[in-house]
């Protein structure tokens, strides 16, 4: 790799990073809010919810109006991330649920301007090792997101965390509109068509990564979401000492980022549908643990949450790439951008399905229903490979 595209794939990556931040900053401090705002489960819920919210109207609409193929992929990135950063900022401002989860939904919006143009952005720079080059930025993605609980383990109130997170975002969207260009293989500007949508999803090789996605979706950002609940459940049945949940919550969740990344490279090698199936294939195996674990020693419950951490995310970018390598160039911010407000759509069910299931029962079983999701995905993974293998597909993909 020549100096270039490796400046590249370290400033894209950072950015996304820097950005995401701003997704959980209100998650990672929920039991603040929960004190100071005296919020019921049900609010505690939405302030996640709403960003999952923002973010799949966002993408829908960026999707039907080809934004993401009509606008330059930098561009779009930065008006985006500013919008990102201001609405996250404005949270230190209001004192209670109604306009917090407003808010939220206007960050989530934003976000689905900064994340596909993120995929988009380094797909245009690696066409040879694309697995790896996109398992990095969806790994900067996976530690960002983690980064709020680190801030708040690191001793800062919930207005410290909101603001530290808006400073890092400001910073990661100054970086990709100013120290990176577009790459050799990114798209030039395509004109808009109502038409784009359907040569995006009357495509098999497309239709078939997303359902995989769909299935990794159904079970990441729940157990995001509410793994730290999880952990300090467990902690207190055990009647132990699992140390700072905060900073668990914070490993648990970032041990993704290299792991996404050590996944992209073997998918380069092995092939997209493998890496991404067995990835599943261990992540709903922990899933369906999670009931065995509950309340053990944090010798035990500990290893095996990291190992789902690094298996819930590994398998992310593989199915971007997947689109990247199956759709035609002229859509692809298109087919991108669809597919990420189809999973994260998806999201929505499960994040609070989670808290409903702890309520009737009790933590302890509240993780084994995400299990579905990968079932799923490892069919349509199973299916895609055997079509890859009688068929145009990119080669890649098997």
């Amino acid at each position: 790799m020549t100096n270039q595209p490796r400046r590249a794939l370290a400033v894209i990556a950072v950015s996304q990073l820097l950005v995401l931040t701003v997704w959980f900053s209100a998650s990672a401090v929920t039991p603040q809010l929960q004190i100071a705002w005296t919020l019921s489960t049900s609010e505690v819920a939405w302030l996640t919810l709403a960003v999952q919210l923002g973010f799949v109207v966002g993408a829908f609409t960026l999707a039907v109006l080809n934004t993401s193929d009509v606008t330059p992929t930098r561009t779009l990135f930065a008006w985006a991330g500013s919008v990102a950063v201001l609405a996250n900022a404005a949270l230190v401002f209001v004192s209670a649920p109604a306009p917090a989860i407003v808010l939220r939904f206007v960050t989530g919006a934003a976000l689905a301007g900064v994340y596909p143009s993120g995929l988009k952005a380094m797909a245009g720079w690696f066409q040879a090792g694309r697995g790896k080059a996109l398992g990095v930025l969806v790994g900067a993605l996976t530690i960002g997101s983690a980064t709020p609980h680190l801030i708040r383990g690191l001793g800062f109130e919930w207005r410290g965390v909101v603001l530290v997170a808006s400073g890092l975002a400001a910073l990661g969207t100054i970086a990709m509109r100013w120290l990176v260009e577009d790459g050799p293989f990114e798209p030039p500007v395509a004109q808009f068509s109502w038409r784009h949508i359907t040569r995006v999803v009357t495509n098999q090789g497309y239709r078939l990564s997303t359902i995989g996605y769909l299935g990794h979706m159904w079970e990441l950002y729940a157990m995001w979401t509410w793994v730290a609940l999880f952990v300090g459940a467990s902690a207190e049945a055990s009647g132990r000492s699992y140390g700072p949940v905060p900073v668990i919550a914070f490993a648990i969740i970032a041990i993704g980022g290299p792991a996404a990344w050590w996944a992209g490279r073997l998918s380069d090698r092995y092939g997209r549908t493998r890496v991404a199936g067995t990835a599943m294939a261990i992540s709903g195996s922990c899933a369906l643990a999670s009931p065995l674990i509950f309340g053990t020693s944090p010798l035990l419950a500990i290893p095996v949450l990291l190992v789902w951490g690094a298996a819930v995310v590994a398998d992310s970018a593989q199915f971007s790439t997947m689109v990247t390598e199956t759709t035609h160039d002229d859509v692809r911010g298109t087919a991108l951008t669809l597919q990420t407000a189809l999973g994260f759509s998806l999201t929505m069910v499960t994040i609070r399905l989670i808290p409903e299931i702890a309520d009737m029962s009790t933590w302890q079983w509240a993780f084994p229903v995400l299990a579905l999701g990968p079932a799923a995905g490892v069919a349509a993974m199973v299916r895609l490979k055997r079509s890859a293998a009688s068929s145009t597909l990119a080669g890649g993909i098997g």
